[in-house]
């Protein structure tokens, strides 16, 4: 049995070439997509009391001269 890789490159050799714009734009949204969902569930995994600031925190943070948070 083929790869899921090579399939899918199969798929996509069987296209025409008139079609693959628009399926690209469906599949690199969905390649963001599930980027950006990683990236939330490795913070939501990696999250510690601590690791974030409510709204007045931020403000005063970004208000003071010697900001020693970045």
């Amino acid at each position: 049995m083929k790869s899921l890789r090579n399939r899918a490159h199969h798929l996509i050799d069987l296209l025409p070439q008139s079609d693959l714009a628009q399926i690209w734009v469906a599949m690199e949204t969905q390649y963001y997509d599930l980027y950006a969902q990683r990236a939330i569930d490795t913070a939501k995994r990696n999250f510690r009391p601590g690791d974030v600031l409510n709204r007045e925190e931020a403000l005063e943070s970004l208000m003071s001269d010697d900001s020693t948070m970045f």
